[in-house]
């Protein structure tokens, strides 16, 4: 007979073509991954527009968790960052609320899985990159201080055009970029920038904890479904180092 797994829960922002790769090079034999696409429109992963995507993708949620609640996920994981920052803390906070008592099921985000992570670590003190504009990369700033962190420094990647075509190299460029010797830790912010692969390499020229949105998401997710699973290869975070 055979053993029903967890399942764990993605919804994906509608133009992302690299995340669900990412999650599926993580996953371990102890679970299952499922994915639903979010709802937005315009020109998917531009910087331009991108307060509009985030309010749509948060007003479709309902539906979005109707159709991933068919599977009978364990948890069910918004797999977009910058939706946090539309959001703010208290905002969150409620709609999390609001969903878990409408539908019945674990709901969390990517950047509260950060939030977490970062306690994991006993991180207080962060640097943080995104590939966002100076507008998004200032709100991160200010929810990780709404949070109790000290950003010690922060910058966001030059020459963005489309999040989506950044690749790990950028990645590495922005850990190095806003690397600090004051930081306890780094986060790379952006579900949609590829950033897995790089995480450990990371870490092991900077000395210090590195954690990316999809990475924290993964581990979160992983610990609200009680799936027991260490990820190797990516991260001190993932392989159960903290």
């Amino acid at each position: 007979m055979n053993k029903v797994l967890p399942r764990l829960g993605f919804l994906i922002p509608p133009g992302n073509p690299n995340t669900e790769g990412e999650v599926i090079k993580m996953a371990g034999p102890e679970y299952s991954i499922h994915f639903t696409r979010m709802v937005a429109h315009g020109e998917t992963g531009s910087l331009e527009g991108q307060d509009e995507r985030n309010q749509a993708q948060i007003d479709h949620l309902p539906e979005n968790i109707e159709l991933l609640k068919l599977v009978k996920p364990a948890v069910v994981a918004m797999a977009h960052t910058a939706s946090s920052y539309t959001l703010g803390k208290t905002g969150e906070a409620e709609l999390i609320q609001k969903l878990e008592d409408q539908y019945q099921v674990a709901f969390i985000t990517a950047f509260g899985s950060v939030v977490k992570a970062l306690h994991q670590i006993q991180a207080k003190r962060i640097a943080f990159g995104t590939p966002y504009s100076e507008q998004n990369t200032l709100r991160c700033k200010n929810l990780l201080e709404a949070y109790g962190f000290e950003v010690v420094n922060f910058g966001n990647l030059p020459g963005v055009k489309n999040i989506y075509d950044e690749t790990t190299e950028r990645a590495l460029q922005l850990v190095h970029q806003v690397n600090s010797p004051d930081a306890d830790a780094i986060f790379v912010s952006g579900v949609g920038m590829p950033t897995i692969d790089i995480l450990a390499q990371g870490e092991a020229e900077t000395g210090k904890p590195v954690i990316s949105s999809i990475a924290a998401t993964m581990w979160n997710a992983l610990q609200v479904a009680k799936a027991k699973s260490s990820i190797k290869n990516f991260g001190g975070l993932l392989a159960g180092r903290y």
